[in-house]
């Protein structure tokens, strides 16, 4: 019996199972949310926009086409895929990524998703500099060109599941029952038909985007994989790192290194480090008394009496 949840459990329930797509659309939405936030206060102290007319922190994040602001922003070529200012371009492209991420995973794992992801976006902004760079028409406008969105890295995810079951059928407002290979084909053919008719740069970027997806499952199926491990992007482990309380920094000398027993000269190596901070410590007390030492060092002394 199917249940009905509204859109907001629906939300919540997909949100809440952490996977990699969910992840892929919190990060779009939270880099979305700050840039916005900061450039509304950037035009509130009236800071100078951009002569493209994008915030300073747009800018700093966007890919340049020229080489030379790549080299002074070598970051922009993973920052720009997650990065939109404007509403309906994220509303856009966060639906698709659902929509295209959802059969994606249904057949392949996760990991493959965030390499899709990831490298869909990097050919993106290759074929997007190299263009720019190798096309007369573009020849005035490299200088000061960016690109910016995560359509790219959209496009190849959803090009990719097409690619592996092109015979996988879906259902279109408007279109009715549409197979995946003829809605991937389709919006390949707009993007490539739009070059010339305004933001040359996005559409030749989604289409690389759209070629690695290609390629990718191509090559997938003839048994090459080409997934590189990006790992899980497990936020709560990253957090926990900083927050984590930090070890004494007194070791004990029996321990091994890397898995394996202590050779004579590091097991003699420590021993002598350690006594000469037993020695500080002694040298400390006499001074200043015991009350003098810090939790640390009454630790290490402790210890130390022990093992003696």
């Amino acid at each position: 019996m199917y249940a009905y949840r509204n859109p907001w459990d629906e939300a919540k329930w997909f949100f809440r199972q952490k996977s990699m797509l969910s992840k892929l659309i919190l990060i779009n939405v939270a880099v979305f949310i700050l840039v916005n936030v900061a450039s509304l206060f950037l035009w509130l102290f009236q800071v100078n926009y951009h002569p493209s007319g994008l915030s300073p922190v747009t800018y700093f994040l966007a890919v340049p086409a020229s080489l030379n602001g790549l080299l002074l922003r070598p970051w922009t070529l993973l920052t720009y895929m997650f990065l939109q200012e404007n509403f309906f371009h994220i509303l856009f492209n966060m639906m698709v990524l659902y929509f295209g991420g959802r059969i994606f995973t249904e057949y392949l794992s996760e990991r493959k998703l965030l390499n899709t992801y990831i490298i869909g976006g990097l050919t993106g902004a290759l074929f997007y500099i190299v263009a720019y760079n190798v096309f007369p028409v573009f020849s005035e406008s490299v200088a000061y060109s960016v690109a910016l969105g995560s359509s790219a890295s959209v496009l190849a995810v959803l090009v990719a599941i097409s690619t592996y079951v092109p015979e996988y059928s879906v259902i279109l407002m408007f279109f009715g029952r549409v197979k995946l290979k003829y809605l991937a084909l389709a919006i390949v053919l707009i993007d490539l038909l739009s070059i010339s008719h305004g933001n040359a740069g996005g559409h030749i970027a989604h289409l690389g985007g759209a070629f690695y997806g290609f390629v990718y499952i191509l090559s997938l199926k003839k048994g090459n994989d080409l997934t590189v491990n990006f790992g899980t992007m497990n936020f709560s482990k990253f957090f926990r790192y900083f927050t984590r309380k930090k070890k004494s920094s007194f070791y004990d000398t029996t321990t091994t290194y890397h898995g394996r027993p202590l050779s004579d000269e590091e097991y003699n190596y420590r021993k002598k480090k350690e006594q000469e901070r037993i020695d500080k410590i002694l040298e400390k007390i006499s001074k200043r008394g015991y009350s003098s030492l810090t939790k640390e060092e009454k630790e290490l002394l402790f210890k130390s009496s022990n093992n003696k």
